[in-house]
């Protein structure tokens, strides 16, 4: 067989490798115990960016009370990142984290929408509280206030109206009193 073409032959041409640049994408990383802040903060020095949700919480020892800022969701925090693999390697080779979470290994994406509910919880310093993640239950959007736009699930406990605002992909949700608050069906 001759890699010249014969008279009458058409050119095939070698189909060359198109390298698309995707947007980028929030993925949670699994941390060890503990580890969020300083996963995070070995993140940072690395140029990745990444987001690790806290809360202040009281906690008590033997012989004083102490405010301090503990992590929403224990043992995640997330980034922000293109798919390339030498960012993932590096991800991957800080000390404290696991892996990616999704399937086999491989990160899947979180919506911008579920990072930025959680985001505006924070910034606007609403008292929220971890919550069990829910499957089942009617999606919700706030109208009006602080917290417009914000989307969860709808829950009533007693007289209580609460929003759970989920993070789906590490199954972990978080609650929000809505009382006040102006509610649509999405």
């Amino acid at each position: 067989m001759s890699s010249t073409p014969q008279p009458g032959q058409p050119i095939l041409a070698m189909p060359t490798r198109v390298t698309a640049v995707e947007e980028p994408r929030w993925y949670a990383i699994h941390t060890r115990a503990r580890y969020e802040k300083k996963v995070t903060t070995q993140l940072q020095d690395k140029g990745v960016a990444s987001f690790l949700p806290l809360i202040a919480q009281r906690h008590r020892w033997s012989d004083r009370y102490q405010t301090i800022q503990c992590a929403l969701f224990p043992c995640y925090a997330f980034v922000h990142l293109e798919a390339y693999p030498n960012k993932r390697l590096a991800i991957l080779q800080t000390p404290g984290v696991v892996g990616f979470v999704g399937t086999r290994g491989v990160g899947l994406p979180i919506p911008d929408k579920e990072i930025e509910d959680i985001r505006t919880l924070l910034i606007q310093n609403v008292t929220c509280a971890l919550y069990p993640f829910l499957i089942v239950g009617q999606r919700v959007r706030i109208r009006g206030g602080c917290l417009d736009g914000v989307e969860g699930i709808l829950v009533a406990k007693n007289a209580d109206r609460s929003l759970v605002v989920s993070i789906e992909l590490i199954q972990r949700s978080v609650a929000v009193r809505i009382d006040g608050y102006d509610v649509e069906m999405v």
